[in-house]
């Protein structure tokens, strides 16, 4: 027990003596990481970002406009003729204790759902009424609708390019289907510069 005792004061004395140190390295590699990134990136954000000639109005919302009025018509207004299977499939109508995977259809909503709506989302609708009016909500709900089916989009990509391995454990995610998804196009090199921007 002694022996053990000394064990623990030794650990606890190098933590706190090389704590900080190690601190400052990881501190200083992630600066150095973000300054090379910053570089490269700084253009491509500034022009995201900018707004349309003789506009306020940003590229980045024309972009996520027409991707998703794109992806609305695609899949055929996939956001209304599936609401009742949705509604089905978070009740449980579909739910089998047999079935493969780690967490039930109420879940995976749950989750969706964790990662899409905010605290900034919530104080954002607040914000655009109070600046913009009435007029704002009608937008938000536009927006809102046709954000389902990019929303859908990214959902359908994330479970057929995921990786199931051997124990049941399974990921997913932009960083699979933007690598694998291009790569079955024959870009690969899009695809793994497209995983490495999305990253940072």
């Amino acid at each position: 027990m002694k022996h053990f005792n000394q064990l623990a004061a030794s650990a606890a004395l190098l933590a706190t003596t090389a704590g900080p140190a190690l601190t400052q390295e990881v501190d200083s590699l992630d600066a150095r990481v973000n300054a090379a990134f910053a570089a490269a990136r700084g253009p491509f954000v500034s022009f995201i970002f900018a707004p349309l000639p003789g506009t306020a109005f940003l590229w980045i919302v024309v972009w996520l406009v027409i991707s998703a009025s794109i992806f609305t018509v695609y899949f055929g207004f996939v956001q209304f003729r599936f609401f009742n299977h949705a509604i089905a499939l978070v009740k449980g109508d579909y739910s089998d204790p047999n079935d493969a995977g780690k967490v039930s259809h109420f879940q995976a909503l749950a989750t969706a759902l964790s990662g899409t709506v905010g605290i900034g989302n919530i104080a954002g609708v607040a914000v655009a009424v109070g600046i913009g009016g009435p007029g704002a909500t009608f937008w938000m709900i536009l927006a809102g609708i046709l954000g389902m089916a990019s929303e859908f989009t990214e959902c359908i990509l994330g479970v057929k390019y995921r990786n199931e391995y051997p124990d049941g454990s399974v990921s997913g995610g932009p960083m699979y289907y933007m690598s694998k998804g291009l790569d079955e196009l024959g870009l690969p090199v899009v695809g793994s510069h497209a995983n490495a921007a999305s990253n940072r």
